[in-house]
């Protein structure tokens, strides 16, 4: 951007085209000093009585400031401003520029906000009186707890009328209030509701006079309880609802795991599916449908057991996890491409045992049709950890004993000894043909290597780095 701008400088044919694209999307970024900023500081100040030289700038605040001035004096420049985006720490000192530059940006969608302005803090009542009344085109916009009153005013004000997202925190509403209010946007299609304790599935119902909740295409629950899947199969039983549905969130909600069948079977159109749910007891695979999704490309399975569970051989969510495989090597799930899930035994229960030795060219038994990408951690904190599954293929070879196991491409870069190197060693699990399989590096995996080898392999790039100049 700052090669644009010195373009624009120096032709006036220039010009035009580049203030177009530099305003439509302004982003004024943090300034990072390095280690010597303190020393040099030191030395650039005077030895006067004010010593002004020596005090540290705050170059995002100036610009914010130059910018303000900027669209402020020239109304053209004001017009093509669509998205503004500052740092946290800018947006949180320079409420009183930022009111008065959101002021004469009319056609802004996207700009970041203090975290005042959700809550309806005094301190930001001038830049949201300006957000209301200068913005109409508004895309994006967040009410945290002690907006209750603004919030439950926007379905008689008609504000925003362009919204396409909105999130919602820890407000107490009825949720009479919340479906008037969802329902006074006709553009929204993402929502985020979280720790709404008064919400429950009330607002799945429809009242013929009463609004009804819209459609909505990624929708985000967390922390709601109050939600079950019978009010899912209530809301997805609309025709036009279950069409539009693409993205589904469930984190800590009334939902178990062992219900979720019943939201993917009134989900046809759905690819993301994420369920992140606490359990104490184990589940029965064999008294629950299995999981059944033909459209389902993404789904991210996280079950933890409680700290009350008993500790047993084997924690409670090992079972929730044993249903999952089931459920995908069945062939329940055609779609699938990734598979997110908090557990380190999963990929071995995705991957079928060989088969016995001479017992024919027939593939093993695997409902997988395309690759999986298969990321598991052990807790939360951790990384996630790659496994890559293959669907099985019968062989072509007389004579050989058996079919090749599905391939498991295992990306240990989080749990292999510095002595591997920088980068992790891949490998790849494929049959020998006699019923067994073994584990071979990959092209581009390296052996771990002694101290010997080490000095080699250094003089070695020393001469070939000289002979190649």
């Amino acid at each position: 951007m700052r090669e644009l701008a010195q373009c624009a400088l120096v032709n006036r044919r220039f010009l035009v085209a580049t203030q177009t694209i530099l305003y439509h999307n302004v982003r004024i970024d943090p300034v990072h000093y390095c280690e010597r900023e303190i020393e040099l500081a030191t030395k650039r100040k005077r030895k006067s009585f004010f010593e002004r030289n020596g005090e540290p700038i705050d170059a995002p605040k100036q610009r914010v400031e130059q910018f303000s001035r900027t669209v402020r004096d020239n109304q053209s420049l004001a017009i093509q401003v669509e998205f503004l985006k500052m740092p946290y720490m800018t947006r949180e000192t320079c409420i009183v520029d930022l009111a008065r530059t959101v002021s004469v940006l009319p056609n802004l969608k996207y700009v970041d906000l203090p975290e005042g302005l959700y809550g309806d803090d005094r301190s930001c009542m001038t830049l949201k009186q300006a957000l209301e009344h200068r913005c109409p085109d508004l895309r994006k916009i967040k009410y945290l707890h002690g907006a209750e009153r603004s919030f439950a005013l926007l379905s008689q004000s008609r504000l925003w009328q362009s919204l396409e997202i909105l999130e919602l925190s820890q407000l107490e509403i009825e949720p009479n209030t919340l479906v008037s209010v969802l329902a006074s946007f006709p553009a929204l299609h993402e929502v985020k509701l979280e720790e709404m304790p008064l919400i429950d599935d009330s607002i799945f119902q429809q009242r013929a006079p009463a609004p009804t909740l819209p459609p909505i295409t990624i929708l985000t629950l967390q922390k709601t309880p109050g939600l079950t899947a019978g009010g899912f199969e209530a809301y997805l039983s609309q025709l036009h609802v279950r069409e539009v549905l693409t993205h589904l969130t469930l984190l800590d909600t009334g939902v178990s795991p062992d219900e979720l069948y019943r939201v993917l079977a009134m989900s046809p159109y759905l690819k993301t599916l994420r369920i992140n749910q606490t359990i104490q007891r184990a589940l029965t695979p064999s008294t629950v449908p299995p999981l059944a999704s033909r459209s389902l490309e993404t789904f991210q399975f996280e079950i933890e057991s409680s700290d009350t569970s008993p500790h047993d051989l084997q924690p409670p969510s090992e079972s929730y996890y044993q249903y999952l495989s089931s459920s995908v090597l069945a062939g329940n799930c055609p779609s699938l491409i990734s598979l997110y899930a908090l557990s380190t035994t999963l990929p071995s229960l995705l991957l079928p045992p060989p088969s016995a030795p001479f017992a024919g060219s027939k593939a093993p038994t695997s409902g997988l049709r395309q690759t999986l990408m298969l990321y598991t951690k052990s807790i939360p904190e951790h990384d996630w950890y790659l496994t890559v599954i293959s669907p099985p293929t019968p062989t072509n070879r007389r004579g050989s004993a058996t079919a090749t196991r599905p391939i498991s491409l295992y990306n240990g870069s989080t749990q292999l000894g510095p002595q591997w190197g920088d980068k992790a060693r891949d490998s790849v699990i494929v049959g020998n043909g006699f019923g067994g399989f073994l584990a071979v590096p990959s092209e581009d995996g390296a052996r771990p290597s002694s101290s010997h080898g080490h000095k080699h392999k250094h003089s070695w790039s020393k001469s070939s780095k000289g002979w190649m100049g």
